[in-house]
């Protein structure tokens, strides 16, 4: 009877409100990196503050873990360098609220808008370095369009 009341405390512990504090591991968890990324970030983004008590354990609040996706976000989908995400936060007062960041950029990305249509229209800057991912998308696509070039130009 004792191992099913504690189960049943572990259950309860488990469920927690969306305004609750949470742990290092917990947010690791949730966010699919390593503690040590979420250590590592701290370092680079003074804005991610968490809560430390006795022995030095972290407390991240709901703030703070919406910054923590966000910064993911930006870094591991976007394809943003830290420093380009450090810039982002510095130019929005500390804060980067999702819908703000997320509807500045291009989908495929991560590229301001204005950057692309500036690009577009021709008033591009030259040497913009686009992510890895972007760069070999972009390259199969042009390698393609040149060898239906090719066949259309044969017949």
């Amino acid at each position: 009877m004792s191992g099913d009341l504690v189960s049943d405390e572990r259950g309860k512990r488990g469920a927690k409100s969306a305004a609750a504090f949470r742990t290092i591991s917990e947010v690791a968890t949730d966010l699919s990196v390593p503690s040590h990324v979420l250590r590592f970030w701290e370092t680079k983004f003074s804005q991610v503050k968490p809560l430390k008590r006795g022995g030095g354990r972290r407390y991240y609040r709901p703030e703070d873990v919406a910054l923590l996706r966000n910064i993911q976000s930006l870094l591991y989908e976007d394809g943003y360098t830290i420093k380009g995400v450090q810039k982002l936060l510095r130019e929005g007062g500390g804060r980067m609220p999702a819908a703000e960041t997320k509807s500045a950029k291009h989908p495929s990305h991560g590229q301001s808008l204005r950057s692309v249509q500036a690009a577009e229209e021709g008033g591009g800057r030259k040497g913009v370095k686009l992510p890895a991912r972007t760069r070999g998308v972009l390259t199969d696509v042009l390698r393609e369009l040149e060898e239906l070039r090719d066949i259309l130009q044969k017949d």
